[in-house]
């Protein structure tokens, strides 16, 4: 047996504590990567944030000097300077306002928990916690991963222990890179998200028959997930479609067989959830409009619409967020960068959908499936609408170019190149090799984003 399938027999023996070693070893090459870049690149803004207290009596006030601060200054990129400069003090300017509040307001806690007294800035405190949980986070998505896909395909087979490893094992070099291990609110999305697919999934085990309290409690805690995983970033809210799913086919199956005591439940059951997924974006927009539409001296244009949202206005009006208003020949490149993501995310959508079709067909046609397959497709199914949501609104309405990064919050599409990696392993000849190329090209892109990154230059 050669040395890499030994290798790979030993880490399927021990799945968790391999991920574990190929985790902090893959951190380990993206910080030292990130640390080592030329930078700073064009934009300075990183060096403005304080390094020390303003009322020590040491020279040193800025982050660029010396020690650890130092070199996270080179995780201090793009988005993560107003991450820290809202944790630090606040919502200031109304532009602000498009970052997650939840993250904020996390860091912000942190950062008060563990650095309560000592001599470094506010900023620079912010910029220790915010590497460290964005690590943290991860590290859990990974195993959440692992969890969620062992919920889903099971693990009786070497071929299930196979794919459930390596799925976890792609979500550690996912071309989102670098903003996985910076302060960004990636990490903390990516474990929230999929801890709330775990969630659903074990509801969707557990929908039989003397187990609909259990069932019930992980459905609204799927839904507690998600809502606070749009919090952290609002593309969260999309996880919500989930539960509409499930409520379109409660409501068909009410309106084709009747109305019975048991669809009622369920059908309030999902509703909730949806509510509380909906809180997940209503709760930060109201602290918004309670300080600037509920003051006599001070209102805004988007106070007097009809949904006033902050949200959606600094978006637009700062930021030029909206439908195909990104669809510019300045922006092709950043199209060009996107489009191999949002072709494996759309590829593996219409896979997964095609998927559900044929194992649909087939139960049918021989009576039936065992439960853990009819769980797997029901699961594969109801994924596909979350993904497939993502792919389409980040080609019509998002900056385009930050699907490579928040695709990493979403399992579907690493099964779909997992599936196929599997294949061209057990046929050479089946076509799928090319695959194998795609992971390939996920490092290569990480290790350079890292170098972008850290150089502060784009399209990192």
């Amino acid at each position: 047996m050669a040395t890499w399938e030994r290798a790979y027999t030993q880490a399927l023996l021990h799945p968790v504590k391999s991920l574990a070693v190929v985790f902090w070893a893959w951190k380990l090459i993206l910080f030292l990567t990130v640390s080592l870049s030329p930078g700073p690149g064009y934009d300075t803004c990183a060096t403005l944030l304080p390094l020390r207290e303003p009322d020590t009596s040491d020279s040193a006030t800025r982050f660029g000097h010396s020690g650890l601060p130092s070199i996270l200054l080179r995780f201090v990129r793009w988005d993560s300077i107003y991450f820290l400069r809202v944790a630090e003090r606040g919502y200031l300017f109304e532009q602000e306002w498009a970052w997650g509040y939840g993250y904020t307001k996390l860091l912000s806690i942190l950062t008060s928990v563990f650095h309560r007294t000592d001599e470094m800035g506010g900023a620079a405190k912010i910029a220790v916690v915010g590497v460290g949980l964005s690590h943290f986070t991860h590290f859990l998505s990974v195993l959440a991963l692992y969890g969620l896909t062992k919920k889903a395909f099971g693990t009786e087979k070497i071929s299930e222990k196979a794919f459930c490893f390596l799925s976890a094992l792609l979500h550690i070099i996912t071309p989102a890179g670098a903003f996985l291990s910076a302060p960004y609110a990636e990490a903390p999305f990516s474990l929230l998200n999929f801890a709330g697919f775990y969630l659903y999934a074990s509801a969707l085990h557990n929908d039989r028959p003397g187990k609909s309290a259990l069932r019930d409690a992980q459905l609204l805690l799927a839904a507690s997930s998600f809502a606070t995983a749009t919090t952290v970033r609002s593309n969260g809210i999309i996880s919500g479609s989930l539960f509409a799913y499930d409520c379109v086919v409660l409501l068909f199956q009410i309106l084709s067989r009747g109305v019975s005591v048991d669809a009622v439940h369920r059908l309030i059951i999902t509703i909730l959830g949806g509510i509380i997924i909906a809180l997940g974006m209503i709760l930060p927009q109201y602290v918004a409009y309670t300080s600037y539409c509920a003051t006599e001296t001070l209102t805004r244009p988007w106070c007097q619409r009809l949904i006033p949202s902050i949200y959606t206005w600094v978006q637009s009006e700062y930021w030029n967020v909206g439908f195909l208003r990104y669809w510019t020949l300045s922006n092709l490149p950043l199209f060009c960068l996107a489009a191999p993501m949002l072709a494996i995310l759309m590829l593996s959508s219409v896979w997964s959908f095609k998927t559900f079709a044929r194992a649909t067909e087939k139960g049918l046609a021989n009576g039936g499936n065992s439960h853990q397959e009819n769980i797997k497709q029901k699961v594969l199914l109801r994924l596909a609408i979350p993904q497939a949501l993502l792919a389409v609104a980040a080609l019509t309405s998002y900056h385009v170019q930050i699907i490579n990064r928040i695709s990493s919050g979403y399992p579907l599409w690493y099964w779909y190149i997992v599936a196929h990696v599997l294949e061209a392993y057990r046929s050479p000849k089946s076509g799928s090799r090319k695959y194998t190329a795609i992971v390939r090209g996920m490092v290569v892109y990480a290790l350079t984003q890292a170098v972008l990154f850290g150089s502060f230059l784009p399209p990192a």
